[in-house]
């Protein structure tokens, strides 16, 4: 995945102690995504907007708010998240990468 003619925020944003780090990009059309990475771990998130989560290398399973389903995603694949919810993140075993794009 590549992405041209965008604004990268040098600044990066690190959850849990260093283990999830991503950096905001901003598109021509002015649409902000992150791209980051995800070590080994379980990991809870809320969200504001809504969002959609790529996974680009790696695995990971995720359980949103007010579900018990864990399902599982592999790179290539995607899922999403609606706003003011939330949703937990595992990752076993190689980093998971990401690339999040707000709705």
């Amino acid at each position: 995945m590549e992405f041209s003619n965008v604004t990268a925020l040098v600044k990066g944003n690190v959850y849990f102690d260093g283990k999830v780090i991503s950096h905001a990009i901003l598109t021509a059309e002015g649409a902000k995504k992150t791209l980051g990475v995800i070590l080994p771990g379980e990991y809870h998130f809320g969200t504001e907007a809504a969002e959609i989560m790529e996974i680009v290398e790696g695995s990971c399973s995720y359980v949103l708010d007010g579900s018990e389903e864990s399902v599982a995603v592999a790179a290539g694949s995607s899922f999403q998240v609606p706003a003011n919810s939330g949703f937990t993140i595992t990752v076993d075993g190689e980093p998971c990468h990401y690339v999040c794009s707000f709705l």
